[in-house]
């Protein structure tokens, strides 16, 4: 092969930077790759981060460890504010060569476009093909690639796909019974985690039966009254973290709840949350979590 011939890493190269070049900042142009990212998204920030790549700036940063937890959000990372409402003085002043956004935020990109190069990468709230799972690993590939980091995407993709296999093996003699996964919104109405969403994706992916059957949004929940949780029949319950102090006094003096019989047969347990709109590591942890829950009956 000639010397002058070109690699495919390098032909990667020099497409970014001419897709790029009218529109980075002239510090950014020498760069090959964007080296400065700006995310409007927990899940696009996680999946950076998974393939070694610290983002700049993250929305809503100081909420990061509620919701996220896992990885830390290093303290370098700056806050850009809420995701409906990014501070755009603070974002434009730390000069990022590209902003990440999904769909949700898109009514934002004409000003994020005045600042940088934007890519939206969106992983939920599809409502046509949505499979967030298989989405977040076409994301994880895309970001290796935007990066010059298609390597270390790979192997981050095959790592999770081996620990999920792993994990589904141990747990399928551990839960017999279907999962129903639920959050509190108050003592009498839950969000109820659909077979479509991520939590839905990886419960498949580990062999395990979801509780819920009935409709989702495109989000891959349903708000429903305690009362309708009465038809999924012999599950076993867990709450997603975290649920206010005040739920669990009201629902022990339900009628409704303690009639319901998971409850009854000691089948509900808490778990610590995971990002359910979350990337790999956020689907992930979850999986990892439900290795750690141990609940009276859960067989």
């Amino acid at each position: 092969m000639s010397r002058n011939a070109l690699t495919r890493r390098s032909f990667a190269r020099l497409c970014w930077a001419a897709a790029s070049l009218a529109a980075l900042p002239p510090a950014a142009r020498a760069a090959p790759f964007p080296e400065r990212i700006a995310v409007i998204d927990y899940g696009l920030a996680e999946a950076l981060m998974l393939i070694g790549v610290t983002p700049i700036a993250v929305m809503s940063a100081e909420d990061w460890k509620i919701w996220v937890v896992e990885p830390p959000l290093p303290p370098t990372v700056a806050d850009l504010g809420a995701s409906v409402e990014p501070n755009f003085e603070r974002l434009a002043a730390l000069k990022p060569d590209l902003i990440l956004t999904t769909s949700y935020v898109a009514m934002a990109e004409p000003t994020l476009r005045r600042i940088a190069p934007v890519e939206r990468l969106t992983v939920h709230g599809n409502e046509e093909g949505y499979d967030p799972l298989k989405r977040s690993v076409e994301v994880t590939r895309r970001l290796g690639q935007l990066t010059g980091r298609e390597a270390e995407a790979a192997r981050a993709v095959a790592a999770f796909d081996s620990e999920i296999a792993a994990l589904g093996e141990r747990l399928r003699p551990r839960f017999t019974r279907p999962l129903l996964f639920l959050s509190f919104l108050d003592p009498r109405h839950v969000r109820v985690y659909g077979r479509k969403g991520l939590y839905g994706d990886v419960l498949a992916r580990l062999g395990l039966s979801n509780a819920w059957a009935g409709e989702g949004n495109s989000w891959g929940f349903a708000t429903v009254g305690i009362e309708d949780l009465a038809e999924v029949g012999e599950a076993t319950c867990v709450a997603i973290e975290p649920v206010a102090p005040d739920i669990w006094p009201a629902l022990a003096r339900s009628p409704l709840w303690r009639e319901l019989p998971f409850v009854r047969e000691g089948r509900v347990a808490t778990m610590p949350a995971s990002l359910m709109f979350g990337t790999l590591p956020s689907a992930l942890r979850f999986a990892r979590l439900l290795d750690r829950l141990a609940v009276d009956g859960a067989a």
